[in-house]
């Protein structure tokens, strides 16, 4: 395969439907890359001793896609040997143990790719107009990202 077929690509969906792992993964595989680094963030049965039933999370579709290619942006020019990138989110509700997000990254050579994987789940929390709501058994919480740039700027 010729380097030039293989050009870098960004593949970011947010969507209802369950995530999938290997979909995910399979996106970012490419024969000049010795890693794939993911991360999967997936919905818990706890919070601060509450019993979590399900996340509900809703965004600002057409902004929440333009924040992520924005982050993917970023990445490639902190580590311009990263190959491709993909993102996928969920919307709607997310049952226990499923994953709410699932970021991929390859790269030549594992370090970029864990690094760039970090810093596009950071970043996403923090800038990406995505919003969880936890349902307990007996009430509710929208959640804020505590890493959200608006959130603290009114405090």
């Amino acid at each position: 395969m010729d380097e030039t077929e293989d050009v870098p690509k960004d593949f970011i969906k947010l969507k209802s439907a369950k995530l999938s792992v290997d979909e995910v993964s399979e996106l970012v595989v490419s024969p000049y890359c010795g890693a794939v680094s993911l991360f999967i963030g997936t919905t818990r049965n706890n919070f601060e001793g509450k019993k979590v039933i399900h996340l509900e999370y809703e965004a600002y579709t057409s902004m929440a896609e333009t924040e992520i290619k924005k982050i993917c942006r970023d990445v490639r020019q902190k580590w311009p040997s990263v190959k491709h990138i993909a993102v996928h989110h969920r919307l709607g509700v997310v049952p226990i143990t499923e994953a709410s997000v699932i970021i991929a990254v390859s790269s030549p050579h594992r370090a970029e790719s864990l690094e760039a994987v970090m810093y596009c789940i950071n970043t996403l929390k923090a800038s990406v107009p995505i919003w969880k709501k936890e349902i307990y058994e007996d009430e509710y919480s929208w959640k804020e990202n505590k890493e959200c740039f608006w959130a603290n700027s009114e405090k």
